[in-house]
């Protein structure tokens, strides 16, 4: 910035000038006037008597003070500007890397499966690469039209998803449209934690760039937002409101992760090294979906119980209590009572920690996806027998089938069999998350209960009665709900492919549904043929459901896919 030719001190020193060339006027109260140089002499008389730090001085040296103060304010008029350049370009900088993502997408209503709404969510995109802008994949699914804009502002462009994968929850999209990637430009990743711990969330909001500033807090080890992995996350807290829609946290001009749910102040964020590790795996054609540990530990917390299994030395690792049925055809290694000291190089303490060169102390579980995927092998030293071995561990892939009560069966119409009234379901969380946010207190505590409980050959799914439509053909019955089938006509149900199979063969003419153990009915009898026939068709006439079922093709959900 120029400097002026004459810099005007205020009134506290009585109108005194200094040229720059180095010649001092000094103004008196009357309008009198007297020179001098800035070395020679100046009448005292002239000047006001001063007590504050800058207290005049005889000759030369009232005026380097003058001009010392004249520095000093003129410093800090400057800095509010400079502060504001600053803030104003990193605003710009973001400006050209973040966009907005407009999603309409089905709504199902998992209650009532047969009804559907529309939905619009407004996220946060990143421009990550070339043509690829990174957001999260929640809301994702069922998705029937994407668009983005970039400014805050302006028309709109269709988008496209070419990867997502929601156990991870991220997502790329794209757009053909040459023109809308005109002025942008890709963001870089950081990695670790900011040294002062200071970081910004940028979004757009009514047409500008809000960024709002976030203060680290920690990283640690949580369930993931869209299945039930668990793996390193950031945690910051900040004022913004209604974060979560993957906006970039910043630090530095990178980005430190993005934004995929707040709670009160509380942001959690996928860490930019967990992101960019799947996406360099995805760009070589090395990422075949992540992976996990298939077996339940307990911290080594009791003395007792590593002296019963002879393990000398300090208390270290962590106890295998259960080694369940793999997913896949790979024989475990693992048996209950094998001590684990040793995971991918990385020593266990008591408490299932290890120390994590990016991240400190975090749990065992993130070592499985630790630039880590399904169907790598991880080298395990462990404890068994009184003596040490090394073991070789398949991370098997994560499927949402893998679990007795999958997380939710994206991207497909939700299943139902209505038969007389009877409506039949796969038991799920999303249908679980019917009951609102807090939905693992307070949906029917017998369902949540099956979550705990792992899938088997002979029983790798649960279909429930989820209601009963009233009606006089199940006149008796029209209060029952939430109930888990065990057997229908003698036949085991996992299934709604096998209730469906199972009605064709009543027993005597009627059909026999008996439900688990534990549950407060235990069996029920209705009529077959031509009355339940009559009966179905007046209850989808009343209640306006276009059809009896919805069976979709078994078939796996995959961890993460491309989309054509």
């Amino acid at each position: 910035m120029n400097l002026p030719q004459t810099l005007r001190l205020g009134e506290g020193i009585r109108g005194m000038h200094y040229n720059i060339e180095g010649t001092a006027t000094l103004w008196s109260a009357v309008g009198e006037r007297s020179g001098d140089t800035a070395l020679g002499g100046v009448e005292r008389g002239g000047i006001p008597e001063c007590s504050s730090p800058f207290q005049w001085a005889p000759r030369g040296g009232r005026l380097l003070r003058a001009a010392v103060l004249c520095l000093i304010l003129l410093g800090l008029a400057l800095a509010p500007l400079d502060a504001q350049e600053a803030r104003a370009h990193a605003s710009s900088v973001w400006e050209r890397s973040i966009v907005t993502v407009e999603v309409a997408r089905k709504n199902y209503e998992f209650y009532q499966p047969w009804s559907t709404q529309t939905k619009q969510i407004s996220k946060t995109g990143t421009v990550v690469g070339e043509h690829q802008i990174l957001t999260t994949a929640e809301d994702l699914w069922d998705r029937t039209l994407v668009r983005l804009q970039k400014g805050g502002r302006g028309p709109w462009t269709i988008g496209q998803v070419t990867w997502i994968d929601y156990p991870a929850n991220l997502a790329l999209v794209t757009t053909s449209d040459t023109n809308f990637w005109h002025g942008l430009k890709p963001a870089a990743f950081g990695h670790g934690k900011p040294v002062d711990g200071a970081l910004q969330i940028a979004r757009w909001r009514d047409g500008n760039l809000e960024t709002r500033r976030a203060e680290f807090t920690q990283f640690s080890v949580r369930e993931a937002q869209l299945s039930s992995l668990e793996h390193v996350e950031l945690e910051a807290s900040s004022e913004i409101q209604a974060a979560g829609w993957g906006e970039p946290l910043i630090a530095n001009s990178r980005i430190l992760g993005i934004v995929r749910a707040q709670d009160g102040r509380t942001c959690v964020a996928i860490p930019a090294s967990f992101i960019q590790s799947i996406l360099t795996a995805l760009q070589k054609r090395e990422y075949h979906g992540l992976g996990y540990f298939h077996f339940y530990w307990e911290p080594a917390l009791n003395p007792a119980s590593l002296a019963r299994l002879k393990l000398p030395g300090e208390p270290r690792g962590v106890i295998v209590v259960n080694v369940p049925q793999r997913p896949d055809t790979t024989t475990p290694v693992l048996k209950p009572e094998d001590i684990i000291l040793r995971i991918d190089g990385f020593d266990l303490d008591i408490q299932g920690d290890y120390n994590d060169p990016e991240f400190g102390h975090l749990m065992l579980e993130n070592l499985a996806m630790r630039q880590r995927w399904a169907g790598d092998d991880v080298k395990m030293q462990i404890w068994r027998d009184g003596k040490p071995m090394e073991v070789t561990y398949r991370l098997p892939r994560f499927n949402y089938t893998n679990s007795l009560v999958p997380y939710a069966a994206y991207d497909q119409e939700p299943d139902y069999l209505i038969a007389g009234g009877l409506v039949f379901q796969p038991l799920l969380d999303s249908y679980l998350q019917s009951w609102g946010p807090e939905w693992k207190q307070r949906a029917p505590f017998r369902l949540n209960y099956y979550n705990n409980e792992q899938p088997t050959h002979e029983r790798p799914a649960l279909v429930l009665l989820s209601q009963v439509l009233p009606d006089p053909y199940n006149i008796g019955y029209q209060e029952q709900k939430c109930l888990v089938v065990d057997k229908v006509n003698g036949q085991h149900i996992s299934r709604l492919s096998d209730l469906r199979d199972a009605l064709q063969k009543p027993l005597d003419g009627f059909h026999v549904i008996d439900f688990a153990a534990g549950d407060s009915l235990q069996r029920i009898v209705v009529e077959a043929g031509e009355a339940e026939r009559e009966a179905t068709a007046r209850v989808l006439k009343r209640y306006g459901i276009s059809q009896s079922s919805r069976l979709a093709h078994p078939s796996e959900i995959v961890a993460g896919k491309p989309v054509n």
